[in-house]
């Protein structure tokens, strides 16, 4: 399990075996997700990284994502 430790104006350096392996950038922007005591840190990418990445994806499986709690019924 690789650690970080959040200094004491509330940065948090990633480790640089994720940094190579998720290939990051200096100054890349991030999203942030709150799921109860966890924290998602989720890449962004630019229109142009990011096109066709969701081609041939079916509306369902988007879903699969989110955990079921936060769901809407159909």
């Amino acid at each position: 399990m690789i650690q970080a430790e959040l200094s004491s104006n509330f940065k948090l350096s990633i480790p640089k075996v994720i940094q190579d392996n998720l290939k990051l950038q200096q100054g890349q922007r991030f999203v942030l997700l709150e799921r109860g005591h966890i924290i998602e840190l989720i890449p962004m990418q630019s229109l142009q990284e990011a096109r066709g990445s969701l081609a041939g994806i079916a509306g369902d499986t988007i879903m699969d994502y989110r955990d079921r709690s936060e769901r809407m019924p159909d």
